[in-house]
């Protein structure tokens, strides 16, 4: 924490909440997948919901206190559910035969999750208004810098609540939905009987149990090619000065954007879906605010600056589309044995000297489905984890489905040129509009 947030924010309390019933199954090692151990150096994921405070009444006149206590009952009730969550990372090693292995134990009586109460002398506002989201945000998240094999001696879940290992965005909205749904029951049940006991049932499934191929039997059998984690963990590096900001489109400005995709694409055969459209568009309006030479090389799909540019979105959308059509079951089999013949640990340090656009999470998440009794939430912010130059991170809009909150990292220079870019000024919503619309949602 800086010298600028830590003015401002305030850790008041910090403790471990755990399971509040032992499963069976919790008891046994849960053992993570190839894709799950590829990602060993990816930054925990950092997600956060913006709610107003619960307003004092003569019942309750503190009811902020109030709101901490039951959020920790329904954590501890939800991590019955998720109970990988509440576990730590354990490496199994052994030098004859060699074996490296890592997977999640639950069943150590220290497990838990990590759950701190701060407070922050700000405002909603002073979040909402500025263009650029304001350096304080970062600070509501704990574990800054953290990477998933930090989960050997870290909390696997850490949850601050401030006046791509375990899980993938998929299931990390799962378990927010989960948590939110127990929070609401309670809140409801104390108003109601003045009591907090009711049962820890949620409306779904969890998404806990890990998918391994046919011919893959027992997961105990993943070896890493390591003796040692430093020979995979990665330095951590200086993180690059970025800007980040939100962009909000409307529901009929991505209409347009699929609408004019698809007229360009000119093919009867290929349909190209709002994502698709988007995703060229944002890959086409940040390499024209980078200002680079046209025959470098550009990745949202794959090619040349002066091609992506020189032809219109409905080419871009055409690539985009191309690829995800060859992400077949075939292809991510092949992929699958080609790791387990050569097991490879991404590593997530600065990018190659390729430009990159990277279009991160998904407007599907129901992340605004999240309701802990008090209400639709606000807005969703993120942390630092996994931002890096040409980073998209995509949430519902508040304006209802189909409209997109995007948020954008890019260096100074070329977050200012994107802003000059009247193409894509043009098709988001101004920061006024939105400000306003946000302070009376």
């Amino acid at each position: 924490m800086n010298q600028e947030t830590a003015k401002v924010v305030r850790k008041i309390s910090k403790c471990t909440i755990k399971p509040h019933k032992i499963s069976e199954e919790s008891k046994q090692p849960h053992y993570l997948t190839p894709w799950d151990l590829s990602l060993l150096n990816v930054n925990y994921i950092q997600k956060g919901l913006l709610f107003r405070k619960p307003a004092p009444s003569f019942e309750d006149p503190n009811p902020t206190i109030t709101f901490i206590d039951q959020l920790k009952h329904s954590l501890s009730m939800t991590l019955t559910h998720f109970y990988p969550l509440s576990g730590l990372m354990v490496t199994k090693q052994q030098a004859n035969p060699p074996f490296y292995g890592i997977y999640v134990d639950c069943s150590n009586d220290s497990v838990g999750a990590e759950f701190i109460h701060a407070a922050a002398d700000i405002t909603m506002m002073d979040i909402l208004t500025p263009i650029d989201v304001p350096r304080i945000v970062q600070s509501f998240f704990a574990l800054d810098g953290a990477i998933s094999h930090d989960g050997h001696t870290e909390p696997l879940l850490v949850v601050q609540a401030t006046d791509h290992v375990i899980g993938d965005g998929t299931a990390y909205w799962k378990f927010f939905n989960a948590f939110a749904e127990i929070c609401r029951k309670l809140r409801k049940a104390s108003k109601q009987a003045g009591d907090q006991h009711i049962e820890c049932n949620i409306s779904g499934p969890p998404i806990t149990r890990r998918w391994f191929m046919e011919d893959h039997i027992d997961p105990t059998l993943i070896s890493l090619p390591f003796s040692h984690h430093k020979e995979f963990v990665e330095d951590q590096y200086e993180r690059p000065l970025l800007r980040e900001r939100m962009f909000h489109l409307t529901e009929e400005s991505l209409a347009k954007l699929k609408a004019k995709a698809n007229v360009e694409c000119s093919t009867k055969q290929t349909q190209i879906s709002s994502f698709q459209a988007l995703s060229a568009f944002v890959w086409r309006s940040i390499t024209r605010a980078r200002h680079l030479t046209s025959d470098q090389k550009t990745i949202c799909g794959t090619t040349t600056v002066g091609e992506l540019l020189e032809n219109g979105i409905g080419w871009a959308a055409l690539v985009v589309h191309k690829i995800i059509k060859e992400h077949t079951d075939e292809k991510i089999r092949g992929l699958r044995e080609k790791w387990m013949k050569k097991p490879l640990i991404h590593q997530t340090g600065p990018f190659s000297d390729v430009p990159i656009v990277h279009m991160g999470s998904s407007p599907r998440f129901d992340v605004y489905g999240c309701d802990f009794g008090l209400g639709t939430a606000v807005a969703a912010r993120s942390g630092f984890a996994n931002k890096f130059d040409g980073k998209v991170t995509s949430y519902r809009g508040l304006t209802g489905i189909g409209s997109v909150m995007l948020e954008v990292c890019l260096p100074p220079e070329s977050m200012s040129a994107l802003e000059s870019d009247e193409e894509f000024m043009d098709a988001v919503s101004p920061h006024e509009i939105h400000v306003q619309y946000l302070a009376y949602v």
